[in-house]
């Protein structure tokens, strides 16, 4: 679950919109005012950002999520890590 984690805030609050619109592409347009193709392309535009991440996920950052969802670690202390992680690698 990185793709979350590299998201922008305002990319996690729309995911989070869509969720509780349980999906409804019609009722997020609604919501935020705007027109349904406008929702429409930035479902797609998140689309495309999680498939490229999935392409480059790396086993320790899944194992650190998978303990995020197991709750054996909260999400912020497994962000840091993960940030922490990807600097390492960096250098």
């Amino acid at each position: 679950m990185n793709w979350f984690i590299n998201l922008e805030p305002e990319d996690q609050e729309f995911i989070k919109e869509f969720v509780l619109a349980s999906g409804s592409l019609k009722q997020l347009a609604k919501n935020y005012r705007v027109s349904y193709p406008t929702v429409r392309l930035r479902v797609d535009k998140l689309i495309g950002q999680i498939k490229l991440s999935d392409q480059n996920k790396d086993s320790f950052e899944v194992s650190i999520m998978q303990m995020v969802v197991d709750k054996q670690l909260e999400f912020d202390v497994a962000k840091k890590i993960i940030e922490k992680y990807e600097d390492s690698k960096n250098e």
